[in-house]
């Protein structure tokens, strides 16, 4: 990891106690912002594996140069799945006086909701007025570039900013021309890797132009050879490697879950995702045909877990009828959720394990993939070439990605060559729950483990995941609920 100076500095402003690595991360950017005094660069980069704590440190980050009266605004852009995170993750961790607006609706109504914001500083004689943040995707920044300009941010946060890696998008342009506006920049994502180096231009030109330069062809001409059939392929120069490199960790911080010994062995994260309109309107109607059922009938576990069953098929994307004909996809909330996280393990060289309960969903996974050109190994109802499938997974660095259906993957297979498995949908035995975590964890790993679970927010998903955690009966528990009155099916 990067190194920091010997310096004091405030403690972090956040409800937790930081690891090393995330106190030392703080710090680092804090020297660059010169919160010392001396400025070294007004932008500074987070270069820090999946589950390794970016969005807390960030947040502590704004909180000093909040409370040191530098910023009264931060922008902060992120990909569309994981706007609610930052909502999440400043309610949970912030200690200072805030307001964060997530920007949502359609261009027109996001400008209204950004302009509405200046009616949140607070009044003329506040000693310090609220911090506000807004956040919003990538895809909108470029669209209100104009009125993000007009808004004045202090500091913009570009939260997995291997999405301004291509120069020439309109998102890159506009993130270039707010971040030159602007007091203080922060990038996140996952490490720079050599073989990827020629995405560093874009996101150094946004954090300090003065490290690349401002002409994409300069930079490609002083690292890079062309090569190939039309000298389309640009090769590292290999005497220029150790002045890249030294350039771009000399505003970056850099965290491997494998270097993070102070990391807990496994951490969890549960990403949240909104179901749309549409698919909430499907989901509660369904809610009220199973109540409606359970009044009728006999309450018992198999009743309740058999209306269960269509409402976590629903929180997956997919509505099954009773006949069995083809599933209709009412929702994409998790789809785009994980096509997010891919897109950060792939740019982080990680692989990843990927555990579905419905076939529906697996069959929507792979089809992700196969457009995406990436390879991946299978595990589940029908798959007979099981150990071929895991000798692939585990050994061929061109195949990133392992699907496994938890009630067939869960047993006698090592997937170590991954430390983060995410679950797109659980089903309710708690055996093979532990089973299916046990797959990454276990001998043969070398770093600390990463779960996430994509959780359809208000929904069956959440009693489900607290009962596996719990180990409690879930069934038991949603008998529970409707017997003292409560809906078993909606989160009280």
């Amino acid at each position: 990891m990067t190194e920091t100076p010997n310096q004091t500095y405030p403690s972090m402003p956040i409800r937790a106690s930081p690891y090393a690595h995330q106190r030392a991360a703080y710090e680092f950017a804090l020297s660059l912002y010169g919160i010392d005094g001396q400025v070294i660069s007004r932008g500074c980069s987070f270069l820090m594996d999946m589950g390794t704590g970016k969005t807390l440190t960030s947040i502590a980050v704004t909180g000093a140069l909040y409370q040191t009266d530098r910023i009264r605004r931060v922008l902060i852009v992120a990909p569309l799945s994981i706007l609610g995170v930052w909502r999440e993750e400043f309610a949970k961790f912030a200690v200072f006086d805030y307001r964060l607006v997530v920007l949502t609706g359609s261009t027109e109504k996001k400008a209204d909701m950004l302009r509405d914001t200046y009616c949140l500083a607070g009044s003329a004689d506040s000693v310090r007025p609220p911090l506000i943040v807004v956040v919003v995707n990538y895809e909108s920044a470029w669209r209100l570039e104009r009125e993000i300009i007009l808004w004045k941010p202090d500091m913009v946060i570009c939260d997995e900013g291997h999405k301004i890696k291509t120069p020439n998008t309109a998102a890159s342009k506009a993130l270039h021309r707010i971040g030159a506006r602007t007091a203080y920049r922060l990038l996140l994502t996952g490490t720079v890797i050599t073989n990827k180096a020629l995405d560093v231009f874009s996101q150094w030109k946004f954090l300090n132009p003065m490290i690349f330069g401002t002409k994409y062809s300069h930079f490609k001409a002083r690292y890079f050879d062309a090569a190939g059939y039309g000298g389309y392929t640009m090769i590292l120069k290999k005497h220029m490697e150790a002045e890249l490199m030294d350039k771009v960790h000399s505003i970056a911080f850099r965290a491997r879950k494998a270097d993070c010994l102070d990391l807990p062995e496994t951490t969890d994260i549960t990403r949240y995702v909104d179901l749309e309109p549409s698919a909430k309107r499907i989901y509660h109607d369904l809610v009220r045909e199973s109540v409606a059922e359970l009044d009728r009938g006999e309450i018992t576990a198999t009743n309740v877990l058999t209306r269960l069953l269509r409402l976590s098929q629903l929180t997956g994307g997919f509505l099954c009828d009773d006949e069995g004909g083809k599933p209709q996809q009412v929702s994409s909330a998790k789809m785009d959720a994980l096509s997010d996280t891919l897109d950060t393990m792939l740019e982080e060289g990680q692989k990843l394990v990927i555990i579905a309960r419905f076939i529906p969903e697996i069959d929507a996974i792979r089809k992700l993939l196969e457009k995406r050109g990436v390879a991946y190994s299978l595990i589940m109802g029908g798959v007979t070439d099981r150990d071929e499938q895991v000798s692939r997974f585990q050994n061929d660095p061109a195949v990133p990605v392992f699907i496994g259906q938890i009630a067939t993957a869960g047993l006698g297979i090592t997937l170590t060559a991954a430390s983060t498995m995410l679950f797109f949908s659980l089903d309710y035995s708690m055996s093979n729950f532990e089973q299916a975590k046990a797959r990454i964890h276990r001998v043969g790993q070398k770093e600390n483990c990463t779960y996430i679970y994509l959780t359809a927010r208000g929904t069956v998903d959440e009693k489900v995941l607290q009962a596996l955690r719990d180990k409690a009966d879930l069934a038991r528990t949603l008998i529970d609920d409707y017997r003292h009155g409560d809906n078993p099916f909606l989160l009280s």
